[in-house]
């Protein structure tokens, strides 16, 4: 055992694999226990896999989602072995926890519909994990309340090239068909099948194997609602299967009885916007809107539904409103209903991330200096600055577009401000909050 890996003094070994091997280690600068992933000395002098490796870190990285096992240091022994220094996870594995069985079926939807989120994360992010299995799935403790993280993206591929791929991946029980077929094409529906794989070992003590049978079968207490929405997922055929994780990840939270989660998510074919939290109910035409006192001119202002908070915006962006509040445990803080509202020339459109015209959402908070902003995987981060009560981060040349976001923290107020060629008017926009 090595007494030191940079500059962290090693613990104990937590597990070995083919490829790496994983050691809890104490960060005694910053007084934290960390795992350290250390690829193996075979396979350390191998391009292919030394970049697979670095890879893996950079996902995790770019990701950045409390579902995912979080990356916070990357180095190279001094015998050229490379390391990933990442969250250690307390909790264990869910390979683990199945060796005594199956789980209580409600746990178990539960876990299925955190997993479900985490790879919505991942999706989110741009990438297909293709090797998600009970011992990728770790639990670990986040201010306080044990999460679901996934973990290992050694396989791990870009969504936009997934049509390419050549090379069969995967672990037998848990691969969609499609996995075992090279060149056939996979997108987000194959770590679909691997979620519902994993659901149904929860359920059932065992991953399916061959001719799927439906858990009830293998279970009392399973629902035939379970048993649709596992057999849905585990469709050979994945035009049958749900068609992203969120959706799954919505099914699974609703039959658990976690009907909020459902509610509150934020819309996952918006990627990283927020606005889709504001709840559909509170639409509004906003055509001919007139300015209000203290407005800019030439620009509006709209209230949220409870008449908690009030912003401007540029005539041009007034077409619909949403305004019926919205949950900040998107940004990392407790659940709760707090006033929001969301405004756009169309709030559809709006809500695609890299296409769709300008707009923004505001929603009111407590405790938004602890919030995990949004990140935007296809844009460069340009800027961050301070302002009174909190900054302002700047993401630019977004998808090789004229799309930047504004991701802001002023006081108690949080606003994700989206801008297509034009001058900048976050500040404006700011300024013109009254709350």
């Amino acid at each position: 055992m090595p007494a030191k890996i940079g500059r962290y003094r090693v613990e104990r070994r937590l597990g070995a694999g083919a490829f790496a091997t994983v050691w809890l280690a104490e960060d005694d600068v910053l007084e934290s226990w960390v795992a350290i992933k250390v690829l193996a000395d075979n396979w350390a002098h191998q391009a292919d896999v030394r970049a697979r490796f670095e890879q893996e870190a950079q996902v995790l990285r770019r990701a950045d989602s409390e579902r995912l096992v979080r990356i916070h240091d990357y180095g190279e022994l001094p015998d050229g072995r490379p390391y990933q220094v990442m969250t250690y996870a307390d909790g264990g594995t869910l390979a683990e926890r199945l060796e005594t069985g199956p789980m209580p079926v409600r746990s178990a939807l539960r876990t299925a519909a955190d997993i479900a989120r985490a790879t919505a994360d991942l999706h989110d992010a741009g990438v297909l994990h293709r090797d998600l299995k009970p011992s990728n799935v770790l639990f670990g403790t986040v201010r306080g309340v044990e999460r679901v993280l996934v973990a290992d993206l050694g396989l791990a591929k870009s969504i936009a090239f997934a049509s390419g791929f050549t090379v069969v991946a995967g672990t037998p029980g848990y691969m969609a068909p499609e996995q075992a077929q090279p060149g056939g094409g996979l997108d987000v529906r194959a770590d679909v099948h691997a979620i519902g794989a994993m659901t149904f070992q929860m359920l059932t003590a065992a991953p399916p194997r061959g001719t799927t049978v439906a858990p009830s079968k293998l279970r009392a207490g399973v629902s035939p609602t379970v048993d649709r929405i596992v057999l849905r997922a585990l469709a050979a055929d994945r035009d049958r299967r749900w068609p992203t994780a969120a959706a799954l990840a919505d099914a699974l939270d609703e039959v658990a009885g976690a009907p909020a989660r459902r509610r509150n998510r934020a819309l996952h074919l918006a990627g990283r916007t927020i606005g889709a939290l504001v709840a559909a109910a509170g639409l509004v035409l906003l055509g001919g809107a007139l300015p209000a006192r203290g407005t800019p001119a030439g620009w509006v202002r709209v209230a949220d539904a409870t008449g908690s908070f009030s912003i401007a915006v540029p005539s041009a962006w007034a077409g619909q409103a949403r305004r019926s509040g919205w949950d900040p445990a998107a940004v990392g803080l407790p659940p709760a209903n707090r006033p929001g509202l969301a405004v756009a020339g169309d709030l559809t459109s709006w809500g695609e991330e890299y296409t769709g015209g300008p707009g923004i959402f505001a929603g009111l908070a407590d405790g938004l200096d602890r919030a995990v902003l949004p990140t935007h995987s296809r844009c460069t981060r340009w800027s961050v600055r301070p302002i009174p009560g909190g900054q302002i981060t700047h993401w630019a040349g977004c998808a090789d577009t004229g799309i930047s976001y504004s991701e802001v923290v002023a006081g108690g107020v949080y606003l994700q401000i989206k801008q297509v060629g034009e001058a900048d008017r976050t500040e404006e926009i700011v300024r013109a909050v009254y709350s």
